[in-house]
């Protein structure tokens, strides 16, 4: 493999030069030339956006540490053909590291990516719990990837995005492992991991830590031009900890989301540990609901959480295609709340399964259920303790 330093390219490793010229000089290098690693060796190197492309690797070596600029100008737009940046959530269609249609492309090591997410808020508005309000800009997530293929993250640290941490989007065949993720909880929707409309994913052996929620699995119709299927989805020995969302799977405007596969996880925060969350106002204007869930499975969970551990809502109003066909087994729950399987008339959530679950909660109910069919329970052990949740970090 061939082998592009940073350094060569006049990269300097001292926090305070601007070095995306350089750090793109040597992508650029690399891709034209046949493909290889791009190293960057321990040292601290501040850039603005880069973009990866065809056949390079990113390197980061120990010490290592890229460092986003705190400036928004410094950050560009993705545009890229069938994606409307208009509809974008958190109005942001900024990065750090973006790719566009590349194959074959990687971010690997034991460094640190680090998004400088503090930087984009206020710091005097705190309130009473320590959150910062939402900045009035648009906030750059850590990586948008779109429509790429053969796509790797493996050993990486990636902290305090200022926004989402990952974006994927429209990708196929990716790999992410042994992957640390860590937001600082005083900022808002710095989530994980968002797979939107991806096919063949796994995310494995990897621990994220976030204020929102640690691994969404969506299908974002309003941002292609082109049907948006999110399926072949796995996710396997991984540790969450978030105070809002563990998991979140789709919300009520997005398209086909299936055949996903959820093992060996331990969820832990103080907000809900898995939601399939269908509200109002997550409705594009004129759908009335168009999320088509089905075929996902979960197993080998252990949950303790201050909310919810398990809740699929819709609400009123709201007429899905399908939401159901989903299985929990052998999990292991200490939880605030119940779990709420509460659909609506115009949604029956169908098919779901219980089998092997121990749950004790601090409230009346353990399991609530509402506009549902076919929903199963084998050897589930229900308790309530009278005291409140004690454990939610």
């Amino acid at each position: 493999m061939t082998v592009y330093n940073i350094l060569d390219f006049g990269a300097v490793a001292d926090g305070k030069t601007k070095n995306t010229k350089a750090i793109q000089k040597a992508i650029d290098t690399c891709q034209k030339t046949g493909g290889g690693r791009v190293l960057c060796e321990a040292g601290c190197f501040l850039t603005g956006s880069l973009t990866l492309k065809s056949n390079v690797e990113l390197h980061l070596t120990p010490g290592c540490k890229i460092v986003g600029s705190p400036y928004l100008d410094d950050y560009e737009d993705l545009v890229a053909p069938g994606f409307i940046g208009n509809n974008a959530p958190e109005k942001s269609i900024k990065s750090l590291i973006c790719a566009v249609e590349a194959e074959n492309i990687a971010i690997t090591g034991p460094g640190e990516i680090n998004g400088s997410g503090l930087a984009f808020y206020d710091a005097d508005s705190a309130d009473a719990f320590g959150k910062l309000s939402k900045p009035p800009s648009p906030r750059p997530k850590i990586v948008m990837f779109y429509k790429c293929r053969h796509v790797r993250f493996e050993d990486i640290s990636f902290v305090d995005s200022s926004c989402w941490t990952f974006w994927l989007m429209k990708c196929r065949e990716v790999n992410v492992h042994r992957v640390k993720i860590r937001g600082d909880r005083r900022m808002r929707n710095n989530d994980g991991i968002d797979i939107d409309s991806c096919r063949n994913v796994t995310v494995s052996d990897s621990f994220i830590e976030t204020e929102d929620d640690c691994l969404v699995v969506r299908a974002i119709r309003n941002m292609y031009d082109t049907p948006a299927v999110c399926e072949n989805i796995a996710v396997n020995n991984c540790i969450l900890a978030s105070q809002c969302q563990g998991i979140r799977i789709g919300c009520p405007g997005d398209g086909i989301i299936r055949n996903c596969a959820f093992s060996n996880l331990v969820i832990t925060g103080s907000g809900n540990g898995i939601v399939f969350n269908n509200p109002v106002r997550y409705l594009p204007e004129g759908n009335h609901g168009s999320s088509d869930v089905r075929n996902i499975i979960f197993s080998n969970v252990a949950i303790d959480c201050g909310r919810s551990p398990i809740k699929m809502d819709v609400d009123a109003g709201i007429s899905l295609p399908h939401l159901g066909n989903i299985s929990f087994s052998d999990f292991r729950i200490k939880s605030g709340d119940p779990i709420i399987l509460h659909g609506s008339p115009e949604t029956i959530i169908r098919n779901v399964c219980f089998s092997n679950v121990e749950i004790e909660t601090s409230g009346e109910d353990a399991v609530i259920c509402k506009h549902c069919r076919g929903v199963k329970l084998a050897n589930v052990e229900l308790s309530n303790r009278p005291d409140p949740f004690p454990n939610a970090k």
